[in-house]
């Protein structure tokens, strides 16, 4: 007999109610008494578990007794039924159940409720709680929604590299790939014989953003989506910073920034509406322990309308503001999450785009405003995170895009490529970026990127 995933038996227990099924899975936790036994299994298709009702007068008791620990492994065949206890589903009456992986008693996962502190260095094994039992499946579930959004509406997904030769942001903050080793280092008389012995015979790097070879691709394609992971060699300790994360990035032929903000207010209120649909049970779940009031919040985003603000009148509202901010207010200074909270969650009460951000802190490709001090460029802004996308309208004219890289003194030879899209036939186009994981934290109100990644890759953490 094959196995039966458990979330069938939660989901649809009259089906199988009066059936026998096989299920294996991981013991949860585990209660004796002197003539039954119960086990609570998982075997992660479902955050419920299915209990395992056994009768110790017909079963055998030395192959009962390792099933009942903690972490082990398990097999059971038995009858589905209703539970002794009404309203709480179906349990299985067990008829065999076998050992498939022992587990001693010094299993980490003994007590129902850890800190994520303390899961974060028990990476292998903290996948078994329900919190990133949860975590992971919604994850995938977003996934799955960001790639149908984009299918639905004509988008082709191109796969960008991942060793790239240029920093899109120019920032420099980039994770050096080579193949020389530190003898190379002390043997080559200088960087550019260094160099001259590196695989590529150039300097090479993870990428930070599949924006510039996606810009390639939506000149011949019109519409395209890139998702894979990006890198940041940033030092940076908050909860809202990884150095490797999973990003979506769209980029459109023909739209300009109106355009692109109602692509990214439609692709949110998609996802978050999928997430309410398909994983209410995970909702619930992450209502309970990790923000009260997280179903009316996703609720309320999805029947929103976004508003739209120019920075300039962010600016001015923060001036106004009642409110001691840890970082100054000044026209030409970056929106801190303070303030981007502030905005969010106390003005408006919704998510808002800001725009038109002045162009030195800004990146080199956005688009330059008439005004000359301002970039089309927006960020959205969401009440309890603060910002989840980037976006701009990209500049499209050659001369433009020259001086900008020019002002920052960068390498012209690294972006020959790019500046020549301008050359043969350019056209307005414009596009954003959206980390998964801050989506992610968002949909779940878990308050630390590192806990809705599998592996946390952050400053000093190489964890495997």
């Amino acid at each position: 007999m094959s196995y039966t995933d458990i979330s069938e038996i939660v989901l649809h227990g009259d089906k199988y109610a009066g059936t026998k099924v096989k299920v294996a899975g991981w013991v949860r936790t585990a209660r004796d008494s002197k003539t039954m036994a119960f086990i609570a299994l998982n075997d992660g298709t479902s955050l419920k578990h299915l209990q395992l009702v056994m009768d110790k007068s017909v079963l055998d008791a030395d192959a009962l007794s390792p099933c009942l620990k903690s972490g082990a492994s398990v097999e059971a065949e038995g009858v589905v039924v209703p539970a002794a206890r009404e309203g709480s589903g179906y349990e299985l009456n067990v008829e065999e159940i076998a050992l498939i992986g022992d587990c001693p008693s010094d299993y980490p996962l003994q007590k129902k409720r850890h800190t994520l502190e303390f899961l974060r260095t028990i990476p292998h094994l903290r996948v078994r709680t329900n919190i990133f039992n949860a975590m992971l499946r919604v994850r995938s579930k977003v996934s799955y929604a960001l790639h149908r959004f984009f299918q639905e509406r004509g988008y082709t997904y191109v796969h960008t590299p991942i060793i790239t030769g240029s920093d899109c942001e120019g920032a420099g903050e980039i994770f050096r790939v080579t193949t020389n080793g530190y003898e190379d280092a002390r043997v080559a008389k200088d960087e550019a014989e260094y160099i001259a012995r590196d695989f590529f015979r150039r300097k090479a790097g993870l990428t930070v953003s599949g924006q510039l070879e996606g810009e390639v691709a939506a000149m011949a394609m019109g519409k395209i989506y890139t998702f894979g992971p990006t890198f940041r060699a940033e030092n940076s300790n908050t909860p809202r910073h990884a150095a490797e994360f999973w990003q979506i990035e769209p980029e459109v032929a023909f739209a300009k920034l109106p355009d692109i903000i109602k692509v990214a207010e439609s692709m949110i209120k998609f996802v978050i509406n999928a997430v309410l649909e398909e994983c209410p049970d995970e909702v619930d779940f992450f209502e309970k322990v990790c923000e009260p009031g997280l179903r009316a919040k996703l609720e309320s985003v999805v029947a929103s309308d976004f508003a739209v603000l120019d920075y300039t009148d962010a600016i001015e509202l923060l001036k106004k503001a009642d409110e001691k901010f840890a970082y100054p207010v000044e026209w030409g200074l970056d929106l801190q999450t303070e303030h981007e909270r502030y905005l969010t969650e106390k003005v408006l009460g919704k998510p808002v785009f800001v725009t038109n951000y002045p162009k030195k802190i800004k990146s080199f490709y956005m688009k330059q405003n008439p005004d000359g001090r301002t970039v089309a460029a927006t960020d959205l802004l969401v009440p309890g995170v603060g910002e989840i996308i980037g976006c701009s309208e990209r500049e499209a004219d050659y001369d433009k895009l020259l001086q900008a890289m020019t002002e920052r003194g960068m390498n012209l030879d690294d972006y020959k490529g790019y500046m020549e899209l301008r050359k043969y036939g350019s056209v307005p186009h414009s596009g954003f970026g959206l980390g998964l994981e801050r989506i992610l934290m968002y949909v779940t109100g878990i308050g630390n990127i590192r806990d809705v990644q599998l592996y946390s890759r952050t400053a000093g953490d190489l964890m495997a």
